[in-house]
């Protein structure tokens, strides 16, 4: 996964006063947690947004002011009319930790059911897993060569070393569907996720194990 440094600062005092007058001078207030203690800081909005409106995942190294955090980018909090970032939450890496992420697909490949006339469905653009930080990748690859009508790759055909995917196994990733049943398929697929994450009630994974609860603005 790449890495991307990032500087911040932190915060004198906390609350929605503070956090107020800290955007109004183009800062973004944040909260790192996951280690021993919260940390509430600042980073410059403009910075912020060069990690967040990409597809790329990265660990940060958070230097405040003179220590330095390994972290992700957990959470985002966005204003509703103007889409503005107004906070941001960071999980602080511990060696040995596993940790849960959303990391994007990306396509790659020609598919052989496509070029005979049928549509490529891709319903699922980022898959949650869990592993450990030097174990994650920053994005998976799908090669869909050997894609015909009717063939699909779901979550359970996806093998990677040390990772374990977190949605449901028989979710399709991508398929290649005919025109004519492509909408009735999708509405299949609809209900059996939906039975299968209602079979699921009650076993969800946390962001973090172990982490401590974040205090929001």
């Amino acid at each position: 996964m790449k890495t991307v440094s990032m500087s911040g600062s932190l915060r004198e005092n906390v609350g929605k006063k503070d956090a107020k007058k800290n955007r109004r001078e183009g800062k973004v207030p944040c909260v790192l947690y996951g280690g021993n203690d919260q940390i509430h800081f600042t980073i410059e909005d403009k910075a912020l947004a060069k990690i967040i409106f990409t597809p790329e995942v990265y660990i940060l190294k958070l230097n405040i002011e003179g220590k330095e955090y390994d972290a992700i980018l957990q959470d985002i909090q966005y204003h509703p009319v103007n889409e503005r970032i107004l906070h941001a939450d960071f999980l602080e890496l511990i060696s040995g930790k596993p940790i849960t992420i959303g990391i994007p697909v990306k396509i790659e490949g020609n598919a052989p059911g496509v070029l005979q006339g049928g549509n490529l469905f891709n319903p699922i653009r980022k898959l949650k897993i869990r592993g450990l930080a030097e174990d994650l990748p920053d994005k998976l690859v799908l090669n869909i060569d050997k894609l015909d009508i009717g063939d699909s790759i779901r979550v359970k055909d996806i093998d990677l070393e040390n990772i374990t995917f977190l949605d449901y196994p028989n979710s399709q990733v991508v398929a290649v569907k005919t025109a004519r049943g492509a909408g009735m398929e999708e509405v299949e697929e609809e209900e059996e996720v939906e039975e299968g994450a209602e079979g699921a009630e009650g076993d969800a994974t946390p962001a973090a194990e172990g982490g401590e609860q974040k205090k929001k603005e």
